[in-house]
């Protein structure tokens, strides 16, 4: 992608593809002015290195001080839908990377100040340690031949959610009402099911699995996952059997969820105990020179507790994937997996590995395309940024793949 930011600047081939592909994902837009300031933003994020801060970027194009107003206006204010723009780009683009996952994480943006949206001395993995940012949390494809975000939403924290003014100074809806991470992460994921691009089971930290309701409701909406989760995720083994108690008297309701004959167990706990016929050698990755890496697996049919005890669901069994390489002095990791009970367990080992793609796609839009550079204090006018450089982002990824192609206009 390095080496297509570089070839952007002197080509006139290329702006010319650009100018095309911009035009066709913003034609939902509803004015020209609009599509042609999508045109120019992008143009900056693409054609230059260094910091995309609006200013500097418009002047390196030379640009007028008037357009320089007006697309601050179309970044921070204007009501177009960015949710719009970043569909148009993952029906262009993902039928093109052939998509084996969605991926969900999160990222840090640092930030001075408390007026940016969202911002707050809080815990970010980005930064490895609590410091004062905004996060961000996403949603992206992976395929063989590339990534796509496919969706954005900016975290706002409880205390954020509840300071009324604060919130109209940074422009955040008045509607919008506190949710977690893998809540904001599961919206995403519902609404990018519903566009015309391939679905693929969607992989997660463990920030992500831990949580059930997440897992529950990815399940509910017929989405697939294999997502991380602790050691300590407590399960129903193998062995267990499930059935509906019968009432205590005539009186009363007739109970109708199933009940465990035996207690549940920590993953690590059931790692510990499976036989060693258990244990298969699998690929479970390929490096980007070609390498084939390989890992030790076991795959269990179990039934995780949380939703059964605490959300009083019927039980549901799912795979338990875990993986404890050879000669480690225990597993190393741990997925849940809805995937269904005749699923090739290379194809599991293969996902529950890929998510580490999703570290290198941050690192591109933050370092090659200014994903956070924005310095504006609108909560629109952050999402308008998103949107704007998934579609650098997206514009690449097809120069990548066939630098020549024209893209209609």
């Amino acid at each position: 992608m390095e080496a297509a930011v570089a070839a952007a600047v002197p080509g006139v081939g290329v702006r010319d593809r650009l100018a095309g592909f911009v035009a066709e994902v913003t034609r939902p837009f509803v004015l020209r002015v609009q599509r042609e300031n999508a045109l120019l933003y992008v143009r900056g994020l693409v054609e230059h290195g260094g910091r995309k801060s609006l200013q500097p970027t418009l002047f390196r194009l030379e640009e007028t001080p008037a357009r320089y107003e007006s697309v601050q206006q179309f970044v921070a204010d204007s009501p177009w839908d960015p949710e719009l723009l970043v569909r148009a780009c993952a029906e262009r683009v993902a039928p093109e990377i052939g998509v084996m996952a969605w991926v969900v994480d999160d990222t840090g943006v640092v930030k001075d100040g408390k007026h940016s949206p969202g911002v707050k001395r809080q815990y970010s993995g980005t930064l490895g340690k609590i410091g004062n940012c905004q996060i961000t949390v996403s949603v992206h494809a992976v395929g063989a031949r590339g990534t796509l975000p496919l969706g954005w939403r900016l975290y706002l924290p409880e205390e954020w959610c509840d300071d009324l003014p604060r919130r109209r100074k940074a422009k955040v809806p008045d509607e919008l009402v506190f949710q977690t991470k893998p809540q904001l992460a599961g919206e995403l994921c519902k609404l990018a099911a519903g566009w015309e691009i391939p679905p693929a089971p969607i992989l997660g930290d463990s920030a992500y699995g831990d949580d059930a309701g997440f897992r529950t409701d990815l399940h509910e909406a017929g989405l697939e996952y294999v997502l991380a989760v602790r050691a300590e995720t407590s399960v129903y083994g193998p062995e267990t059997n499930f059935a509906v108690p019968e009432r205590d008297s005539n009186l009363g309701r007739p109970r109708t969820v199933a009940r465990p004959d035996r207690t549940p167990e920590s993953a690590l706990t059931l790692a510990k105990r499976l036989p060693a016929r258990a244990w298969k050698t699998l690929v479970c990755r390929t490096t980007p020179a070609g390498e084939q890496v390989k890992s030790r697996f076991a795959f269990v049919r179990i039934v995780a507790t949380n939703p059964v005890r605490n959300r009083h669901r019927q039980p549901r069994q799912e795979w338990l994937i875990i993986e404890w390489p050879k000669d480690a002095a225990a597993p190393s990791d741990y997925w849940l997996s809805n995937l269904a009970a005749n699923a090739p367990r290379a194809r599991l080992a293969r996902l529950a590995r890929l998510r580490w793609t999703i570290e290198l796609d941050y690192r591109q839009l933050k370092g090659e395309l200014g994903l956070d550079h924005y310095e504006g204090r609108s909560y629109l006018g952050f999402h308008h940024h998103c949107a704007l450089v998934t579609c650098a982002h997206a514009f690449l990824t097809l120069e990548r793949l066939d630098p020549k192609a024209p893209r209609p206009a």
